[in-house]
Formats: structure tokens, C-alpha cells, sequence
């Protein structure tokens, strides 16, 4: 296990690095457990203070990251080329393009979870730098389309994206953290770690 000054170090490097937007990305979305929202007005959100008020949303390549229950702790790894393919081939003993992770005690939540996928036309966002693939808006915005997903896993699947169960995240998150892929964690407050 990487102490905290190690995983911190690594996670200040990784936040060094550009963030990817693929060109042409012509929707993107937001995902929720609530499926009566109808205008997204931009927020501040807590894990983020300082940052202005927003309205956030994901493209299409990097929404696996949310096909969980808001509140779940998980982590993913992505290759964004074959080179990285190469390497997450390596260190995950896998041959999907992603993977993706979360604890044990999340399953039957992740099992039982519906979401709704909420699609903005692009134009009305630009690209936010602190992440790949993630897009911000200053103004309030409109979805143009909500789908409801009942099947968290088998939309994994159908994305070809590997899913894993760990009882605990920590020794994953070392090895994402030292593999230099790109990664993103989200809500690890609430793991196990």
C-alpha cells in the first residue's frame, strides 16, 4: 500500500497532465437517480467551493464513470491509445479499454439502481480542464432527451466496459495511481479504502 504522501504525490502528477476532450463531441450528459429534473441551474458543488457555479456533464466515451448509484465509491482506469492499451493490458490482465471498480458492499445498490440519462446538446458547454471528458456550463440548460436505465451491469457490458467487485479499493487505487493511466475516483469519501 502507497502511503497518503505517495498517493498524493501521484494524484498531483496526474492533475498536472491536460485534461482529453475528443473533438466533436456533439451531446453530452448528466445522470441521476431522480428522474423529474427538468432544468439544470449551475451550482457550486461541495467538493469544490472554490470553484464558480456550474452545471456539470460527461461525454459519451467517459460515462461509465457514472453508470453507479450517486453515492457509490469506485475508481476507473481507462488507454486512450495503444500505447496505454498496452500498458492497461499489463497491470489489469485485461483486453477491455476500461475498467471500472467499486466495493463489495455497493453490489445489490448497483444492482437495484435506475438511472436516468439526461442529454444536453454540446454547444451549450465547454470543455472543463480539470478532467477528461467532463463539460461545464455557466448558464442554466435544458435536456433534450431523458432515458431511463434500468441495468447498470449489463450497460457496463454492452460498453465492453470490465466491471470489478474488491471488498476495499485501496490496493486498486495504488496500482491505478502508479500505473500513470488516466483514472478518475469518484466519491472515495465514502470507501472503505
Amino acid at each position: 500500500m502507497l502511503t497518503e504522501q505517495a498517493r498524493a504525490a501521484l494524484v498531483e502528477e496526474a492533475n498536472a497532465l491536460p485534461a482529453f476532450h475528443a473533438p466533436g463531441v456533439a451531446e453530452v450528459y448528466h445522470f441521476s437517480e431522480d428522474g423529474s429534473i427538468r432544468r439544470f441551474a449551475p451550482h457550486v458543488p461541495p467538493t469544490n467551493p472554490s470553484h464558480p457555479a456550474a452545471v456539470w456533464a460527461i461525454d459519451a466515451d467517459h460515462a461509465p464513470l457514472y453508470w453507479f448509484p450517486r453515492d457509490c465509491p469506485r475508481i476507473s482506469v481507462w488507454a486512450r491509445d495503444d500505447a496505454q492499451r498496452a500498458v492497461l493490458a499489463e497491470r489489469f490482465g485485461t483486453e477491455a479499454t476500461r475498467v471500472c471498480a467499486f466495493e463489495a458492499g455497493w453490489f445489490e445498490r448497483v444492482r437495484a439502481t435506475r438511472l436516468h440519462r439526461y442529454a444536453f446538446d454540446a454547444g451549450s458547454f465547454r470543455p472543463w480542464d480539470q478532467a477528461d471528458g467532463q463539460y461545464i456550463a455557466d448558464a442554466a440548460v435544458h435536456p433534450v432527451r431523458v432515458d431511463e436505465i434500468d441495468d447498470l451491469l449489463a450497460l457496463h457490458a454492452a460498453a465492453e466496459v470490465e466491471v470489478r467487485v474488491t471488498p476495499l479499493l485501496g490496493a486498486l487505487l495504488d496500482q491505478v495511481l502508479a500505473s500513470g493511466l488516466p483514472f478518475s475516483c469518484v466519491r472515495l469519501r465514502n470507501a472503505r479504502v
